[in-house]
């Protein structure tokens, strides 16, 4: 397994990598995100082909300082189960700890057992108590 993390130049390995996403990645959202200095994607390759990634976002406030969101971690389904998930979770703990952030956090769903065993094997601890609150806004989709 090879882990390449993504920069600005590199829009067509994101491409690439878009059947692992939620939707298909769209060229301009990508590219937005492989430019900003504190947006972090890791891919992961088996024998060439991605098989999962994880995106990171940096959020600085005046009185906490940086800490990192992790903003998704996908592993393809026949590649589960072999510690992908959690190389991938690792590598954006390292990354974490070198820019200097005071933590890490992320949402997901209670039912999703695979990806809390993959959190908690890592020192997550959940916040119980805690709401999670939604807004949507229309969007075009092309962007």
């Amino acid at each position: 397994m090879e882990i390449q993390r993504l920069g600005p130049g590199d829009l067509y390995g994101v491409m690439a990598a878009s059947p692992l996403f939620d939707g298909s990645a769209r060229k301009m959202a990508t590219r937005m995100f492989l430019a900003e200095e504190d947006h972090h994607l890791f891919i992961a390759y088996v024998d060439g082909d991605p098989v999962g990634f994880v995106s990171g976002v940096e959020m600085t406030h005046p009185d906490k300082g940086t800490e990192m969101f992790l903003y998704e971690l996908s592993v393809e389904v026949s590649s589960r189960r072999q510690g992908i998930g959690r190389v991938l979770v690792d590598r954006l703990r390292e990354l974490a700890i070198e820019r200097e952030c005071y933590g890490m956090w992320v949402l997901t769903d209670e039912g999703n057992v695979g990806a809390l065993a993959t959190y908690e094997g890592w020192g997550a601890a959940s916040e119980h108590g805690q709401v999670v609150l939604v807004w949507t806004f229309p969007v075009d989709p092309a962007t």
